[in-house]
Formats: structure tokens, C-alpha cells, sequence
């Protein structure tokens, strides 16, 4: 359901992208804002509204 693609060839500024079902797609360039985002990917997983069921949600 989500994808995190990291890019990192050797002598470059890394770059990675995280996607998902639900819609999200974002992207980030530099090392601290790579690892930043891996670290929000792997949160994703806790509060995507596609593997995390809504409380209270009426079927339809």
C-alpha cells in the first residue's frame, strides 16, 4: 500500500519519495530531510486512513 524509493548514488545528494494509497506523496532532497521523511513513512503506517479503521464510520 505505501512505497518509501530511496536514492543515494555514491558522490550525490540522496533523494527519496514516499507514496501511498490513501494519496500521500511526498518527496525530500538532503540527508537530513531524507532520513526525516523515513521516519515520517514508517509513522504513516500508524495513522493511514486506509490500514487505520475510522471509528464510527457508517458502511456505505
Amino acid at each position: 500500500m505505501a512505497w518509501l524509493h530511496i536514492r543515494a548514488p555514491r558522490g550525490t545528494i540522496p533523494t527519496a519519495t514516499s507514496k501511498c494509497l490513501c494519496g500521500r506523496d511526498r518527496s525530500a532532497t538532503g540527508h537530513g530531510k531524507v532520513h526525516a521523511l523515513i521516519a515520517d513513512h514508517e509513522a504513516h503506517r500508524d495513522t493511514c486512513p486506509i490500514r487505520t479503521p475510522q471509528e464510527g464510520r457508517t458502511a456505505a
